[in-house]
């Protein structure tokens, strides 16, 4: 499996773990993720590009590198992928635009919700198209619509307040996940068409 794959759920995960370095008082149970990364608090930038950026960037290597074998793949694949695609370039993007301190209303917390906002909504689309365009593999489809269904309802529909931080957490993790499991499908049965293919004749 690609490396790209990989290291962007780890690399999230450790980034979360050394989230309180510097600031003791950030609750992975209690806090949003992007507020570690707010405006003005120390490590911020440095919590932003391993939470946001970095993991936005790999992933989005791992989602090109499938675009090629899966171009004969039908148009619901290759939209699917463009819309997932979108979704990965707008998690990135919440690094890149931090929220303001002084609160939601400020036009940088804003433009970091639009991002979030348009993390997910680009997600739904493109996970179920994926579903369509791969529902002979039954196992990935069925996964895909699960995660499509799961990601908002975990994230937006779920209960705030004490477990917001909660929240959000599981919902990045399905959604790293989904990736992971996209990736490994794809390209092994992208591989296996090839190598089933007849040969050329001459």
């Amino acid at each position: 499996m690609s490396m790209w794959a990989v290291s962007p759920l780890l690399l999230f995960l450790l980034t979360l773990g050394l989230a309180r370095c510097g600031l003791p008082d950030y609750s992975h149970w209690h806090h949003p993720v992007a507020l570690r990364g707010a405006s003005g608090l120390p490590g911020g930038l440095l919590f932003n590009l391993g939470a946001f950026l970095l993991p936005g960037v790999c992933l989005l290597l791992a989602a090109q590198a499938l675009r090629r074998p899966l171009q004969a793949s039908g148009w619901w694949t290759r939209i699917g992928l463009t819309l997932c695609q979108l979704s990965v370039l707008a998690f990135a993007l919440q690094g890149a635009l931090p929220l303001d301190q002084r609160g939601v209303d400020e036009a940088a917390s804003r433009l970091h919700v639009l991002m979030w906002m348009l993390w997910w909504i680009a997600f739904v689309p493109g996970a179920l198209l994926l579903a369509l365009g791969q529902r002979q593999r039954r196992g990935f489809a069925l996964a895909s619509v699960a995660a499509a269904a799961l990601v908002p309802g975990i994230a937006v529909l779920a209960p705030i307040g004490l477990w917001v931080g909660l929240a959000q957490r599981l919902a990045f993790g399905l959604w790293f996940g989904w990736w992971w499991l996209a990736v490994a499908q794809l390209s092994r049965a992208s591989v296996s068409g090839e190598e089933s293919a007849p040969p050329a004749r001459m």
